[in-house]
C-alpha cells in the first residue's frame, strides 16, 4: 500500500497544456476554452490519483478583473486561477521559490509546459520538469496500466448463471443444494 502522503507535487500549466495536445486544441476549438478546461482537469483526476501525485492545475486570469481562485476537485488534484495581471508562468515560479526555502518541501515537485524559459526558471529552483507532451504519455501510460490492472483482475467466467452471482451467493446455493 502506498504511504499517506502523496509521492509528488506537480505545477500544471494549464493553458500550456490544452495548447498543446491536439484533442484539446480541437475541443478548444469546437465548444470553447471552458470545455478544455473541464475536459483537462477530468483527465487529470485519473493521472493524479493513479500515480498518487498532489496535481495543481494553475490557468490564467490575467485578462480579466477577477481575484485568485482555487477549487478543490478531489484529494489529489485542485484547479487555480491567478489574479488579474499574474500569469500561471509567475504563479508557478513564485511557488518553487517558496518550496525552495521551505522547510516543507514536498518530496518532488514536478511543473509540467512546453515553455523553455519557464523549463530553466523552475529547474533552477530544483523543480523537475516535464513538457505538456510527455505528460500525455504519462497520461496515457497509465491509462492503460490501469485498464490493463483491471482487466487482470476480473475472474475468468463460464457461461453458466452460476458463475454469474457474487462468490458469496454461490456458496449459500452450494449449501441449500446440499441439505445444510
Amino acid at each position: 500500500m502506498k504511504s499517506q502522503s502523496p509521492e509528488a507535487l506537480v505545477l500544471v500549466d494549464g493553458y500550456n497544456v490544452i495548447g498543446a495536445w491536439n484533442d484539446l486544441k480541437e475541443t478548444r476549438d469546437r465548444h470553447g476554452l471552458e470545455m478544455a478546461r473541464y475536459e483537462l482537469i477530468e483527465i487529470l483526476i485519473n493521472y493524479a490519483s493513479h500515480n498518487f501525485y498532489s496535481t495543481k492545475v494553475i490557468f490564467d486570469s490575467q485578462y480579466q478583473q477577477t481575484p485568485s481562485q482555487e477549487e478543490q476537485h478531489t484529494p489529489f488534484l485542485s484547479v487555480y486561477y491567478t489574479a488579474f495581471s499574474e500569469t500561471a508562468d509567475t504563479y508557478i515560479e513564485k511557488a518553487c521559490a517558496s518550496f525552495r526555502h521551505s522547510y516543507t518541501i514536498p518530496n518532488r515537485v514536478i511543473v509540467v509546459t512546453s515553455d523553455q524559459a519557464q523549463r530553466h526558471t523552475v529547474v533552477g529552483y530544483g523543480a523537475e520538469w516535464m513538457s505538456s507532451l510527455k505528460l500525455q504519455s504519462a497520461v496515457t501510460a497509465a491509462n492503460r496500466q490501469s485498464h490493463d490492472y483491471r482487466k487482470t483482475r476480473q475472474p475468468k467466467r463460464g457461461r453458466q448463471l452460476l458463475n454469474s452471482l457474487d462468490p458469496t451467493v454461490q456458496q449459500r446455493l452450494r449449501q441449500l443444494r446440499l441439505g445444510q
